[in-house]
């Protein structure tokens, strides 16, 4: 359904949050959500932002998490929507950014505000914007992991598989106990390795199960969990962010995999 509610005729201005692990590890997610939400109509652009604070929040941390929610509150004002490619830093921001100022009658109207207007990127293409259908292609069966945060922060679950549905060429294996976590969860799968190692096993299982050729997923946390996992143990099953697919932007190697060789252009021999 779309919500848009702006009185004027513009484009909606989107302020893209990337998130750390997207900036440092796998940009071409960032890049996937930009070509997305502006083949939606949107303006896009990308302020000056660190992290949302999600760490330092679950390690107990909160002065470090309110300088850095504060931070983001500020860096983030006057854009219609702010739209995040992770239901983990989405519902940091939408769920946990009121929570942390709930007893701070300054800083919770602004958090209140940055909350109302903040998305994860499937759900916003989706539920704000109405979109049905995206413009690419992907030949072979893929398979979905629901990440915590976006499933039970923020409903993110039909909206993924509704864009899935358009790529031409993509056949959808559902996962077996799609919505179990993956073992990640940040500082978790630090603090509880052992733990963290039973879990991802296991989906690591249902994943080969599945046969499919691709695992896709909306969190890199989560996508690098797995896809460290399916590489330890010998599976050569693809995983990557579900924007990278949907954008059509699938040139590079899947997360964990070795790089492809760039072909060698050797000019003339020349004489000494």
């Amino acid at each position: 359904m779309r919500t848009v509610s702006k009185t004027d005729s513009s484009p909606p201005r989107v302020g893209l949050f990337v998130t750390c692990l997207v900036d440092l590890m796998r940009p071409s997610i960032g890049f996937a959500a930009v070509k997305l939400l502006e083949d939606a109509g949107c303006v896009v652009e990308v302020p000056e932002q660190t992290c949302c604070g999600q760490p330092a929040y679950n390690s107990g941390d909160r002065g470090t998490t309110r300088a850095l929610a504060e931070r983001t509150i500020e860096n983030f004002r006057g854009y219609d929507y702010v739209v995040a490619p992770s239901g983990s830093c989405a519902g940091m921001i939408k769920v946990h950014f009121p929570e942390l100022f709930s007893d701070d009658p300054n800083w919770l109207p602004r958090a209140n505000d940055l909350a109302a207007r903040t998305y994860e990127l499937t759900s916003f293409l989706v539920d704000v914007l109405g979109v049905t259908s995206v413009d690419a292609t992907y030949e072979g069966t893929v398979t979905y992991h629901d990440s915590c945060s976006g499933l039970r922060e923020l409903g993110v679950r039909s909206q993924p598989r509704r864009l899935l549905a358009s790529v031409k060429g993509l056949a959808l294996e559902e996962l077996a106990e799609s919505d179990v976590c993956c073992g990640f969860g940040g500082t978790f799968a630090v603090k509880y390795g052992e733990i963290s190692d039973a879990i991802v096993s296991a989906k690591a299982d249902h994943v080969v199960e599945t046969r499919a050729r691709t695992l896709l997923a909306g969190d890199l946390g989560c996508l690098m969990n797995m896809a460290g996992k399916l590489s330890r143990e010998g599976h050569r099953t693809e995983v990557r962010h579900v924007a990278e697919v949907l954008a059509g932007l699938t040139d590079e190697p899947g997360i964990a995999a070795p790089a492809r060789e760039k072909t060698r252009h050797h000019g003339p021999e020349s004489s000494a």
